[in-house]
């Protein structure tokens, strides 16, 4: 089996724990585990043989990217792997506008590779941290009525699958493993590639504004048809959100490097964790914090590359549950939420973030057979998250609610059975790729309700 150390680089990128060998953890720190072997491949050849090496040692294999799941999905006291020796575009395809790029391919990079052939993906959540795979593997989405999910950018898959087997699949070439695949947990096999569906590079014209909370519940459709991107936050404890509206446009870019850094590094990462470490050691300040917050909301513009424009820093850690509900359930889940905060005086100084994505055909897309709206919460690192996410689950549950799958949550097999409606398709067709059950971890047996190994044999 390949195995080897990782550089200081690469190990921090992968959350390895300085001064502690094969000690891993996710990017908030919540989730940990000690594999006994970290690998990095740098071929499709070498993933086979891992693969192939796991399966007849009677192993589990966990692949990692950049941690940011806020679930056990990557844990394992097994094998780790890591594809960031597998990464950069493999070739593009001008005509169609399609990169086919390798799995390893962190966002941050993808956006500037693909600029420079002329190319952009046509939508990009707020955080480029992850690694292509990882991003799609887990349903990660941006924001926009008309667009779908990160998955439903790709149109070609190249995976090991857990039998040793490699399988190249679409949406024409064995549909129903492709469709597994696209939203898969890495509970299939290792994608090893992929191909994208890109379009032309474009710039976004970006703007902030601050309105109150019923006028924007009240224009929520006008918002979504008038403008390409559109996500609020929503503060606690206030009556003010901060609206998020992109545009695409041929102005020429912004160059406004000082107030920029200032605005995103400064105020909205210094200064909020300064506030955040506060928060915590004082509880009873994340009611004023919040407030505070909502009135610094910028009223700002700017118009930069797409890429550049929908990322955002966070340098602040923290933990976050997200769901999905029917679009049209938005407003009234938003008002129950921070009903609930109020009444319950739950000490959180975080915004709620509000965004909306096209429905698909992914089996285990959140999104699947409908127009959708994504709530999301978060807690600072540190701060008891718990009763908080336990209360605003059961809102987002008693409205259709599907969990984000990088995202803490409480669902079993027997809950997300009843809310996905091919559950049982997507496990029968990870059964068959993946018979001895390489790529499960103890998380991942209890949300698929699979019997539990016993440490000897699952090491996870």
């Amino acid at each position: 089996m390949l195995s080897v150390e990782p550089s200081r680089s690469k190990a921090g990128a992968l959350g390895i724990q300085k001064g502690q060998p094969n000690r891993w953890s996710n990017w908030s720190g919540i989730v940990t585990s000690a594999p006994r072997d970290i690998v990095y491949p740098s071929s499709i050849e070498e993933v086979r043989a891992i693969v192939q090496s796991c399966a007849a040692s009677r192993r589990s294999l966990r692949v990692v990217g950049a941690g940011h799941s806020f679930t056990a999905l990557a844990a394992t006291n097994d094998v780790l792997m890591s594809l960031d020796r597998m990464s950069g575009i493999i070739e593009i395809n001008h005509a169609e506008q399609t990169a086919l790029v390798w799995a390893g391919t962190r966002l941050h990079d993808l956006g500037p590779l693909l600029w420079k052939h002329g190319l952009a993906q046509e939508n990009l959540g707020d955080i480029d941290a992850q690694s292509i795979a990882g991003a799609i593997s887990t349903g990660t989405h941006g924001t926009g009525s008309q667009f779908g999910i990160l998955a439903t950018q790709v149109i070609e898959i190249t995976a090991v699958l857990g039998t040793g087997e490699v399988v190249t699949c679409s949406a024409e070439s064995s549909p129903e493993l492709f469709r597994a695949l696209q939203v898969s947990l890495g509970a299939i096999g290792v994608i090893v590639k992929m191909r994208l569906q890109c379009k032309k590079a474009f710039q976004l014209h970006y703007e902030s504004r601050r309105v109150r909370l019923n006028d924007c519940l009240t224009h929520l459709e006008e918002y979504k048809e008038n403008f390409r991107q559109f996500e609020f936050y929503c503060f606690p404890y206030s009556d003010t959100v901060q609206l998020k509206l992109m545009t695409e446009t041929e102005t020429p870019a912004t160059h406004r490097p000082i107030r920029d850094y200032f605005n995103k590094v400064v105020m909205e990462n210094w200064l909020f964790g300064a506030l955040s470490t506060a928060c915590k050691s004082m509880p009873s300040l994340c009611r004023p914090v919040s407030r505070l917050s909502a009135s610094s909301v910028p009223v700002s513009e700017e118009v930069g590359p797409s890429y550049s424009v929908f990322a955002t820093p966070r340098l602040v850690r923290f933990n976050e549950m997200e769901y999905n509900i029917p679009a049209e359930a938005l407003p009234d889940v938003v008002r129950e939420v921070l009903a609930k905060i109020e009444a319950a005086k739950i000490p959180v100084h975080f915004p709620i973030e509000c965004r909306f994505a096209h429905g698909d055909n992914i089996p285990l897309s959140p999104a699947n057979s409908r127009e959708s709206a994504y709530v999301a919460v978060h807690m600072y690192k540190g701060m008891p998250h718990e009763p908080y996410f336990r209360a605003v689950e059961e809102i987002f549950l008693r409205y259709g609610g599907r969990p984000h799958w990088g995202k803490l949550h409480t669902l079993t097999s027997t809950e997300l059975s009843t809310r996905y409606p091919a559950w049982g398709e997507f496990l029968t067709i990870r059964a068959s790729c993946d018979p001895a059950g390489i790529f499960l971890n103890s998380y991942l047996r209890t949300l698929f309700g699979l019997p539990l190994l016993q440490e000897v044999t699952d090491h996870a």
